[in-house]
C-alpha cells in the first residue's frame, strides 16, 4: 500500500455542517488536532486532510453531508488534499454502511474515535486502514438512571475557535432522554449527560478572553440540564453563574421543551441582566392528539398560556419555534389547529418542516402516513402563513427601543442583532445613520426600530 507523504505540520481543514452543537464539536476536535501537532487551516484547498463534520438529522442534511464529502474527494483528486475523513452525526449513525456507500472517503470515524483523532489521522496518512464502526444505540452505553451517569462523564479537553466574531455557541450537555416518535437523535447521540457548572463557566470565561460577548447555550434538550447532576432545576443555577461572568454581555438559551419548563425558569431568564429574554421553545405542533402520537405533551391552549406568561414577564421578549407538518395520521382539523396556533402565537421566527420517516423511529411504523402531495400542500400553506405572521410580528416592533450587538460593519452599513434575534436564523438589525468609524464589532448600541423587512429590522441610534 502506498504511503502518503507527511509534512512536519500536516494541515487540516474542518468543514462543519448542521447545528451549533456540531460547531462546538468541530472546535473541540480542532483543539485535539492542534495539540496533536496538526496545523488548522480555514480553506480546504490548502489542507492535507479534510475532515467533514456531518449532520444526520433530516434527509436534506444527509444529502448536504454526502455532497460535501464528494466535493472534498474531488479536491483530493485534483488538489493538495491527501485524505478525506467523515466524522459527526451521519458518520456515527451509519458507520460501516456509509463507508461502503462512499468509498471516496478514506475513513468514517465514530464519536469514540474523537479522543484519539490525531492518531487516527496520522494512521490514515501513513496508508493505514481504519475499519468503520457498526452503529449501535448509544443510549445503551450509559445507565438508565440519569444520576448514575456521572462516572461516565468525559471532561472537555478544550476548544480552538474556528471562527471569529462576538458570538459563540456553548455546549452545556449532550444526548437526549426523550423518545419523540419522529426523532432518531437519541439513538446516535446517546442519553442525556450534563457538563458540570464549573466546567461550563470555565469555558465561558475562556470565550470572553477570545473576544466573545454573547454565548448561546446549546444541547439536544437544554431544559433537562442538571437532572443527572442531582439538580432538576440546574439550568437556573447555571444561568445565575453565567450572568456574573465578567465581560459576558449576553447569554442566550436554545431549545427548551415546553413540557420541561418548570416554575421559576421563565422568571429567571426574564430577570437576569445578561440573560436574554429569548425563548426558543420546541412546540413541533399544536394539536393535542398529534402531539400524543409524537410522544410529546401539550396543546394549543397551554402553549398560548405559556407564551402569555413570557410576554407578561417581558413584553419585548423574543420567541421562536419549529413545526412538523404531515405527521402520520394528521387530519385536516388537526392541521387547522396548528394554523390557528401560528396566527395566535405571535412568534418572531418559525421553522416549518415536512414530515419524512427517519430510520429506526416509532413514526416510521405508525399507521396513517399521508400522501406526499398532501404533505407538500400543507407545508406550502403553513410556510406562507408563517411568513406572513413573521412579517407582522417584526412590524409590531417598529417603535421599540432595542440593544444591538454589532456583528459586521463597513463604510456603508452597520449590522447586528437585537436581543430577541438569535444568531444566523432569526433575522438581523441594520442601524441607519451610524458612523462605522465610531463603532467596533462586538459593541452593543441602543437604537430605535424604524422599519422592518421580513424578520429583519431597521433601527436608528439615539
Amino acid at each position: 500500500m502506498k504511503t502518503l507523504k507527511q509534512s512536519p505540520r500536516t494541515s487540516v481543514a474542518m468543514v462543519t455542517l448542521g447545528c451549533a452543537r456540531n460547531d462546538v464539536d468541530s472546535e473541540e476536535l480542532a483543539a485535539r488536532l492542534d495539540a496533536g501537532g496538526f496545523q488548522l487551516v480555514p480553506d480546504a484547498t490548502d489542507a492535507d486532510v479534510i475532515v467533514v463534520n456531518t449532520c444526520g438529522f433530516i434527509d436534506q442534511a444527509k444529502k448536504d453531508s454526502i455532497d460535501t464529502l464528494l466535493e472534498a474527494s474531488d479536491q483530493k483528486a485534483n488538489g493538495r488534499a491527501q485524505a478525506v475523513v467523515a466524522v459527526g452525526c451521519m458518520a456515527e449513525r451509519y458507520g460501516d454502511e456509509l463507508a461502503e456507500a462512499l468509498p471516496e472517503a478514506d475513513a468514517v470515524l465514530s464519536f469514540d474515535d474523537y479522543p484519539d483523532i490525531s492518531k487516527r489521522l496520522r494512521s490514515i496518512l501513513a496508508g493505514g486502514h481504519i475499519e468503520a464502526h457498526k452503529p449501535q444505540d448509544r443510549r445503551t452505553l450509559l445507565p438508565l438512571a440519569p444520576i448514575k451517569r456521572s462516572a461516565k462523564r468525559v471532561k472537555s479537553t478544550g476548544r480552538r475557535r474556528l471562527t471569529s466574531g462576538p458570538y459563540s455557541p456553548l455546549k452545556i450537555a449532550s444526548g437526549c432522554d426523550r423518545r419523540c416518535a419522529f426523532c432518531a437523535i437519541p439513538a446516535f447521540r446517546g442519553s442525556y449527560i450534563s457538563r458540570p457548572v464549573e466546567e461550563v463557566i470555565e469555558e465561558a470565561e475562556w470565550l470572553v478572553q477570545e473576544g466573545v460577548k454573547e454565548v448561546m447555550l446549546v444541547s439536544e434538550n437544554t431544559s433537562s440540564y442538571g437532572k443527572d447532576l442531582g439538580d432538576r432545576r440546574g439550568l437556573i443555577k447555571l444561568l445565575r453563574e453565567l450572568n456574573d461572568v465578567p465581560g459576558l454581555e449576553r447569554v442566550r438559551v436554545s431549545y427548551l421543551q415546553p413540557a420541561e419548563i418548570y416554575p421559576g425558569l421563565l422568571e429567571t431568564m426574564a430577570s437576569l441582566e445578561h440573560v436574554m429574554s429569548y425563548f426558543d421553545i420546541s412546540f413541533q405542533h399544536a394539536s393535542a392528539s398529534v402531539l400524543r402520537r409524537m410522544r410529546r405533551f401539550g396543546d394549543e391552549e397551554n402553549f398560548l398560556k405559556l407564551l402569555e406568561t413570557v410576554r407578561q414577564l417581558d413584553p419585548q421578549s423574543g420567541a421562536r419555534s419549529n413545526f412538523i407538518v404531515g405527521f402520520p395520521g394528521e387530519t385536516e382539523e388537526e392541521f387547522e389547529t396548528l394554523c390557528d396556533f401560528v396566527q395566535e402565537a405571535r412568534l418572531d421566527v418559525m421553522g416549518v418542516f415536512a414530515y419524512s420517516d427517519e430510520e429506526g423511529t416509532e413514526g416510521e411504523k405508525l399507521e396513517g402516513h399521508l400522501p406526499d402531495d398532501v404533505i407538500a400542500d400543507r407545508t406550502r400553506i403553513l410556510t406562507d402563513l408563517v411568513t406572513q405572521m413573521m412579517d407582522q410580528r417584526a412590524a409590531e416592533r417598529v417603535g421599540e427601543e432595542v440593544s444591538v450587538l454589532i456583528e459586521s460593519l463597513d463604510e456603508n452599513s452597520v449590522v447586528g442583532r437585537a436581543e430577541h434575534q438569535g444568531p444566523e436564523v432569526d433575522g438581523e438589525t441594520r442601524i441607519e445613520d451610524a458612523d462605522p468609524q465610531e463603532l467596533r464589532v462586538g459593541d452593543i448600541v441602543k437604537a430605535k426600530v424604524v422599519d422592518s423587512f421580513g424578520a429583519d429590522l431597521v433601527a436608528k441610534q439615539g
